[in-house]
């Protein structure tokens, strides 16, 4: 089932499962019990850990590991879960180069995860989002469809973006922050300059940066701020269309 190029160099794992019309780029590893559907391109040096589900369609470019265990360290105070199942990707996904998805994240159908993303475990993504370059999302995050999350965008642990959520380039999202439906975070600012009868556009080249036990309620605007932070402190909470 696997369309092999000229001089490929790959492992795959005989318990492995591969659909049809799969192709397979050098120094690609695909590791036991795996299960990858049809018209799947698997880029250079990916790595398929043990049990991933990967669906028909799916493109993971260049050096991404799908599937990853956390590490651990037996003089750390964060123990590693036990139990991790392995990762899902639905089908029509489109993961850029050098991803990290650990276990026990479900990606759902059609979504777009540009370069350099790391999705850590047991996080729940919808259909059709996009995620951007240098995005980090953190452990048992639950993403609804719809969302749009900027380059460069941090997210905590436990965070729930309801459906059409936008959060935009470089902003920060602490530990249990909840954003509902509709709601955009990190718009630019209502900032212009008067010079005689017009009006010259400031541009706003600060972030939004929303702390730990935040939620917020649907239809919000949060703008980002000309310099610097707009900041919203710990435990703050929002009503709709604020």
């Amino acid at each position: 089932h696997c369309m092999k190029g000229g001089l490929m160099n790959h492992h795959i794992s005989g318990s492995a499962k591969l659909g049809k019309d799969v192709r397979i780029g050098f120094n690609a590893v695909i590791l036991e019990d795996a299960r990858i559907g049809d018209n799947c391109l698997i880029g250079n040096n990916v790595v398929i850990h043990p049990g991933t589900i990967i669906g028909d369609n799916v493109r993971i470019d260049d050096n991404t590991v799908i599937g990853k265990l956390p590490l651990s360290s037996p003089r750390s105070i964060f123990k590693v879960p036990e139990g991790l199942k392995p990762a899902t990707i639905c089908p029509f996904c489109q993961i850029g180069a050098n991803v990290v998805i650990y276990a026990q994240c479900s990606i759902g159908e059609r979504n777009l995860i540009a370069d350099l993303a790391t999705i850590r475990e047991n996080v729940s993504v919808g259909d059709l989002n996009i995620i951007g370059r240098n995005v980090t999302i953190g452990k048992r995050a639950r993403i609804y469809p719809g969302v749009v999350i900027g380059d460069g965008v941090a997210i905590g642990d436990e965070v729930r973006l309801y459906p059409n959520v936008t959060i935009l380039e470089r902003c920060r999202l602490g530990h249990r922050v909840t954003v509902h439906a509709g709601t955009v975070i990190g718009s630019d600012g209502f900032g212009f300059a008067p010079d005689g009868e017009i009006y010259h556009k400031i541009p706003h080249t600060g972030i939004v940066h929303i702390e730990d036990d935040v939620e917020i309620g649907a239809g919000n605007t949060i703008d980002r701020a000309t310099f610097g932070k707009t900041h919203i402190q710990r435990g703050v909470k929002t009503d709709n269309l604020v």
